[in-house]
């Protein structure tokens, strides 16, 4: 390929503007902008009799409930406090067990279940612990080494925490974002440290051992300085991992996000200053930076993942999960197998109705060709270890690296700017390049063209 001399001289703005496009987080690939109804409930059954039995799976519920909608939300999620309504739905998780159990033809190990949402401890502690019985009864849990449940603080209550520790909760995300009274009235998120506070003590003494922060930047009014306000605060819970996630404003898909004005928001130098000054001060505090927008302490399984290159990327980020499947239960939730994702259908209504007549309640999906399972891996790897090994990657798929070969020439550009090395069938993206990640896995992307409007910019 051609190389060129970077130009020292070029600039975070130049940068910016050079490769600040739409392109997918990559949290799978194909992405699930590619999706089909083609894939449907028969295929989903077939894949399930298929499914890998030499190992443990994972589990992921979805939880579509919310105290409240807050603004910047980009989850299936809706406001509700009907306790008759969350009991009927877990009463529904479990028939879809039963159906997917029915399809899989045996009983299965689990090794990790993880709540997603929504909120999750919206579910009446009784709810909570009734749905766990329901898993024990039908799942093999005897493996099951992480429960792991996204949460948020302002409605977690004791009765809920205690619930937590008695079905074996070890790992907990807590929703933070930013600490500013400014900016939560921006989203309509309002919270305090000390409830923050609160919860990280309760999760920890019920059994928690790892826990997680979710903050983001880029959020309407947000400036540096509340982001490193809100880190100088949370970081004295010691939290053993970090997220810090870019808002990602798509009011075309999510029209709730309307409610926040274009004008207070920041722009794409601004995030930039604000996700590079957030990364240097958890570095400086002893976070490793994991990947694009996580940070973990050193003890963590994330950072032991990462350094023994065993790091891995799914539909909750970042991960330690290496199970050969996921199954995806509750509406939109989304299922992996060898063969392909599948998601399920989004609107709960949908969702309730099709596993009340005892379907699988299958949206869409994608099949996993050959040619995308090693372009997953290139681009997975980039995306948690910024680097590849293109040809060694292609040797283990049996392909040819001709199929790639416009990936080399949509890379020069990175390589002129000092953003990415490339070498002897080899892409290593530089400390300079690792913000831009997102835009160099979407070289080797063939359906990067159609991202315009049906991603989050880069930056």
């Amino acid at each position: 390929m051609l190389v060129r001399t970077p130009d020292p001289a070029l600039g975070a703005a130049e940068l910016i503007a050079r490769y600040d496009a739409h392109a997918p987080r990559y949290t799978s690939y194909p992405t699930a902008a590619q999706f089909t109804p083609d894939i449907d409930a028969a295929t989903w059954r077939d894949w399930l009799a298929a499914a890998p039995t030499d190992a443990a799976i994972s589990l992921y519920l979805h939880v579509p409930f919310c105290k409240r909608l807050c603004w910047y939300c980009g989850c299936n999620t809706r406001a509700m406090n009907r306790v008759a309504a969350m009991e009927s739905y877990i009463d529904l998780l479990l028939a879809e067990a039963d159906l997917v159990l029915s399809a899989i033809g045996r009983r299965v190990r689990v090794g990790s279940i993880h709540l997603g949402g929504g909120t999750p401890n919206m579910l009446p502690p009784e709810a909570l612990e009734r749905l766990f019985a329901g898993l024990a009864a039908r799942f093999d849990l005897g493996d099951c080494f992480e429960i792991a449940a996204e949460l948020d603080p302002e409605v977690l209550t004791e009765d809920w925490v205690r619930a937590a520790g008695r079905i074996g909760l070890t790992r907990a995300s807590l929703g933070v974002q930013d600490l500013s009274p400014q900016v939560q009235a921006a989203v309509n998120r309002p919270e305090s440290f000390e409830t923050i506070r609160w919860a990280a003590g309760a999760l920890r003494e019920q059994g928690v051992v790892s826990l997680n922060l979710d903050l983001m930047y880029g959020l309407p009014l947000q400036t540096v300085e509340h982001v490193v306000t809100t880190l100088g605060q949370v970081t004295t819970l010691k939290p053993e991992r970090i997220a810090l996630f870019g808002y990602a404003h798509v009011p075309w898909m999510k029209p709730h996000q309307k409610l926040i004005r274009d004008a207070d928001l920041p722009g794409a130098q601004a995030r930039f200053v604000q996700s590079q000054a957030a990364a240097r001060y958890l570095t400086g505090k002893g976070w490793r930076a994991i990947g694009l927008d996580h940070f973990a302490l050193p003890h963590d399984s994330l950072a032991a993942a990462q350094r023994a290159g065993r790091l891995r990327r799914n539909f909750q980020g970042y991960t330690t999960d290496e199970a050969p499947a996921l199954i995806g239960l509750g509406a939109s939730s989304i299922s992996h197998t060898p063969q392909g994702y599948v998601q399920n259908l989004t609107q709960e209504r949908e969702w309730r109705a099709a596993v009340g007549r005892g379907r699988l309640p299958v949206a869409r999906g994608v099949a996993l060709t050959a040619p995308d399972r090693f372009i997953a891996e290139l681009i997975e790897r980039l995306m948690c270890d910024f680097a590849v090994d293109v040809a060694a990657v292609a040797r283990r798929h049996g392909r040819d690296m001709v199929e790639v070969a416009d990936a080399w020439l949509r890379l020069e550009a990175f390589q002129a700017d000092g953003l990415a090395e490339v070498a002897e069938g080899r892409v290593q993206v530089t400390p300079l390049g690792r913000p831009f990640v997102r835009a160099v896995c979407a070289a080797f992307d063939p359906g990067a063209r159609d991202f315009h409007e049906r991603h989050a910019r880069v930056v």
